[in-house]
C-alpha cells in the first residue's frame, strides 16, 4: 500500500467513525500530501478570510457562505463543477472544519466520489483563551500558506 493509499484508507476510517457520507476526513498534513500528488483543494472560506487571514497557494476558492452577510452561496455546486471535475479527488478547507464538512457532504451527494473534509481547517479550534492557531490547523502544522 502506498503512502497515498494509506492516507485515504485512514481518512475513510475517520469519516466512517464520524458517520460522514463523504470519502474521508483528512488531517492537514495528509491533505497537503494528497494536494502534492494532484488532488484539488477547495477553500470554502469567504474572500475576506482569504485576504485577511491567509490562503493556501494553489487552492481553488469557492465561498460556502458569501461575504458580507454570511448567506449560503446558492451557486456553490455550479462553481465547484465548473472548476473541479467529478472524477478528481477534491478536499475542502475552511477555518476549523465545519463549513468544509458541509461542502464535502454536498459534493459527495452530487457525485464526487473522492470528496474529503480537512479536519481542523486553516486555523484550528479555539484554545482556552479563545484564540485560534494554537490547537491544530493548516497554519499551525507549518504547511504552505500566504498572507493576503
Amino acid at each position: 500500500m502506498t503512502d497515498l493509499e494509506s492516507i485515504k484508507k485512514t481518512a475513510r476510517q475517520r469519516a466512517s467513525q464520524l458517520k460522514s457520507t463523504y470519502a474521508g476526513a483528512l488531517l492537514p498534513e495528509e491533505a497537503n500530501a494528497l494536494m502534492q500528488a494532484g488532488a484539488r483543494l477547495v477553500d470554502v472560506r469567504t474572500k475576506a478570510e482569504l485576504e485577511w487571514v491567509g490562503r493556501v497557494p494553489g487552492a481553488v476558492s469557492i465561498e460556502w457562505n458569501t461575504w458580507p452577510g454570511g448567506q449560503p452561496n446558492p451557486d456553490f455546486l455550479q462553481q465547484l463543477e465548473a472548476q473541479v471535475g467529478k472524477d478528481a479527488p477534491v478536499m475542502f478547507l475552511c477555518r476549523s472544519g465545519g463549513r468544509s464538512h458541509s461542502a464535502a457532504t454536498v459534493a459527495a451527494q452530487a457525485g464526487y466520489a473522492e470528496a474529503y473534509n480537512i479536519l481542523q481547517g486553516f486555523e484550528g479550534d479555539k484554545d482556552a483563551a479563545g484564540h485560534r492557531n494554537t490547537l491544530g490547523g493548516w497554519r499551525l502544522a507549518g504547511l504552505p500558506w500566504v498572507q493576503g
